[in-house]
């Protein structure tokens, strides 16, 4: 009897399933796709309330279930400005790894600790500003120019790495889950944006059709076409006459058209108000608020959306321009998984933030980080079982500013240099001096000028090596309003440290050879320096851009040869005579390595090792290509020295024979390869057809029929690398036909 009694209760049960599921809203059931779903909830709601939800703190809507939302979060190289986190070095330094699989690592620890946040935040009823899931990470902008301040937020010079890396960084942050995103990542600040900072909310980048889509655009089309990052921001500046977060040209036509674009697109931070106040594009407040909305930013960072229902009341605004916008931004919430019961990340507990596990996850990411510049007589690595007295001096040696770059969290324990050195080397008495002030004339207030020169000497004097911590910090360069450098917004002037820096390391270096006592010179910075006396006069010198909160011990061991460095520069050092164009010129033409005509100081790619690799021949999948057909590579690398050792295998084209200008050559392949002492490994590439393409002056990519040659080493086929690195790249040449 029980068996005959399921079949009417089933039925039963499925008839009241059916009728509670009639009852479900639209924007409640989970069977309908996002955007379906989103566009319920937004039918839902009045003009007025679509509007709210426009603007960067978005009120709640109670009758709706929509809480009140944030969309402003940072997560550059960690959540940021809402305490606890992991900081990894600052994003510059990331792009210094060469490491792609790396890179989707960082990110998924920070989306990790980012869900952890914002879980603990809801429970508490905390909708703050950094508290939400939409995190405006990647900056993949260009870092064109070496004096830009917020160059070292970005992944370096190079439109191929930057591509690489910002793909891997929004796959970390958004998550594999094939319905929900950990987090929305945000790929900024669109396009051909790199500084001035002074100018930003005036300034029109004027470039050429051929620079955009030869240098500006490629990495915004990857993450907007491969890697789907979820939102797009748009940069203060105009880009050849229209303001970039109201530009028919790039929101619309490149963008939405072009690539197929389907996320959301937010204003960078009170960006709106300079259409009329600074940019003259518009009359007024009205006026630019419909420019930008009727372009797709559906987001204000800022409060002049606080105008949209004006100008919808006047007509320059339609409700569906409106509803678009808010369809939008609650499709972005659907898949954040606002509305759901059981998204599988809303179990992430906070204990997992800056935990023990990620702490030495960032130590291994620090040490990756680390560029070898230079090792004259092989100083480095310092023995630490000979050395009894070691001198650490410098502004940066001891400083937490020196371990963050800008867009930081709180780290529960920060590791300086000073630290790293004394734990790193613990039978040898270690003496400090802070040698002088960041950037001025001394330390004290009240006392004279250069007034810690005697203290260097004596140290020096004590001492059997130097380790010498210079650099700059977040408040020499960084972001307009929040670098304290206000007489460059940020930026820099020229390629010089601080004057007082420049004294110090002068008087160190000749004091240090005067005894013949080794000198090594750790900088610390964002971007290229000139360290004039340094580049001679310092037996090694070490980049270590900002290298996070495990920073410091990340340099005392490269420095003690606990592991051999491995980083690669990212972006060209060039010497501070080095004419380079005028800041505001946005032509690619004597900028960076695809295009520098001088010699550089020390060329992008090049780092130096411990150990020596060997490689042999590169082999291609062949010599001839048909156009449009990509290019396998294959390479022995053998580790021919005696330490363990990583090795950036690069691999750089050419194109021989083209009619219009192309670059000197250009990074279409890279991997970091572990290998013990005597091990060979294989590593092979797949050169994506877009390498081998060149870009006509009228910006239109084409596939290019001719000759081609193909570099594979440990650095850029430059002169100069070989002559820092002692060995020429290996190169072949192919035909595409």
């Amino acid at each position: 009897m029980k068996n005959a009694d399921k079949g009417p209760r089933d039925e039963q049960k499925k008839k009241r399933a059916s009728a509670v599921a009639s009852d479900l809203p639209a924007y409640r059931n989970e069977k309908l796709s996002f955007e379906e779903r989103a566009k319920d909830l937004v039918s839902r709601m009045s003009v007025e309330e679509c509007a709210g939800q426009m603007l960067v703190n978005a009120p709640a809507v109670d009758r709706l279930g929509i809480k009140s939302f944030n969309w402003w979060n940072e997560a550059l190289h960690g959540v940021a400005r809402s305490g606890l986190a992991t900081v990894f070095p600052q994003a510059i330094g990331l792009a210094a790894a060469f490491d792609a699989e790396l890179t989707r690592k960082i990110a998924d620890v920070i989306s990790t600790e980012g869900r952890a946040k914002f879980n603990s935040y809801q429970k508490f009823g905390d909708h703050d500003i950094y508290k939400g899931l939409t995190f405006w990470s990647p900056n993949i902008n260009i870092f064109r120019d070496p004096r830009w301040g917020r160059g070292h937020e970005t992944f370096g010079e190079d439109p191929y790495l930057t591509a690489r890396l910002g793909e891997e960084f929004v796959y970390g942050i958004q998550g594999d889950h094939p319905r929900y995103l950990k987090a929305a990542a945000c790929a900024k600040h669109y396009a051909v944006h790199s500084g001035p900072e002074a100018f930003r909310h005036e300034f029109d980048a004027i470039a050429s059709p051929k620079d955009i889509w030869e240098t500006y655009l490629p990495a915004f089309e990857t993450l907007a076409v491969k890697a789907k990052v979820a939102g797009f921001m748009g940069a203060y500046n105009r880009t050849n006459g229209e303001p970039c977060c109201g530009s028919k040209t790039l929101l619309v036509d490149i963008l939405r058209k072009k690539w197929g674009f389907r996320g959301y697109v937010t204003s960078d931070c009170w960006a709106i108000k300079d259409f009329h106040m600074f940019h003259k594009v518009t009359s007024n407040a009205i006026e630019s608020v419909s420019l930008a909305i009727k372009n797709g930013c559906d987001l204000n960072c800022g409060n002049l959306y606080g105008h949209i229902m004006e100008a919808y009341n006047e007509g320059a605004l339609t409700e569906e321009d409106i509803r678009t916008a808010a369809i939008n931004l609650m499709t972005i919430q659907m898949r954040l998984g606002f509305y759901d019961q059981n998204v599988p990340f809303d179990s992430i507990s906070y204990d997992v933030v800056d935990s023990a596990d990620h702490r030495a996850f960032n130590y291994d990411v620090s040490a990756k980080s680390l560029v070898l510049l230079k090792n004259r007589g092989k100083t480095l690595p310092l023995s630490a079982r000979k050395l009894r007295t070691i001198a650490v001096i410098g502004p940066n040696a001891d400083s937490h500013g020196a371990l963050k770059g800008n867009y930081h969290g709180t780290a529960g324990q920060w590791h300086t240099i000073l630290e790293g050195v004394v734990d790193a080397f613990p039978k040898a008495r270690v003496l400090y001096s802070e040698g002088c002030h960041i950037y001025k004339d001394k330390v004290q207030n009240l006392g004279m000028i250069r007034d810690r020169d005697a203290e260097v000497l004596q140290l020096i004097e004590m001492s059997d090596v130097v380790v010498l911590a210079v650099g700059l910090d977040e408040f020499l360069e960084g972001e307009e309003g929040d670098a304290g450098n206000a007489y460059a917004s940020g930026d820099k002037k020229d390629l010089l440290l601080p004057s007082p820096q420049r004294h110090l390391i002068t008087l160190a270096c000749d004091k240090a050879n005067e005894l013949k006592k080794p000198i090594v010179l750790v900088n610390v910075s964002g971007s290229s320096i000139d360290l004039l006396d340094g580049n001679d006069k310092a037996d090694a010198i070490v980049q270590a851009f900002y290298p996070g909160a495990e920073g410091g011990r990340a340099v005392a061991n490269l420095l003690r040869g606990t592991y051999s460095p491995s980083g690669r520069l990212p972006v060209t050092f060039y010497s501070n005579d080095n004419t380079i164009p005028e800041f505001t010129d946005y032509s690619m033409e004597n900028r960076t390595y695809r295009f520098f005509r001088e010699k550089p100081l020390y060329p992008f790619g090049f780092g130096l090792s411990y150990t020596s690799f060997e490689y042999d021949s590169p082999k291609l999948s062949g010599k001839k290509v048909g156009v449009g057909q990509g290019l396998g590579v294959r390479v022995k690398v053998t580790n021919a020295g005696k330490m363990d050792g990583d090795e950036i295998v690069q691999v750089y084209v050419r194109v021989t024979d083209a009619d219009v200008r192309v670059p000197n050559f250009q990074l279409c392949g890279f991997k970091r390869v572990a290998l013990a002492p005597g091990e060979t490994k294989q590593v092979e590439f797949q050169i994506d057809p877009a390498s081998l393409q060149v870009v006509l002056d009228d910006g239109r990519r084409v596939a290019h029929a001719g000759t081609f040659e193909l570099y594979v080493g440990g650095a850029q086929p430059d002169a100069r690398s070989e002559e820092l690195t002692g060995a020429a790249v290996k190169n072949v040449t192919f035909q595409v036909q």
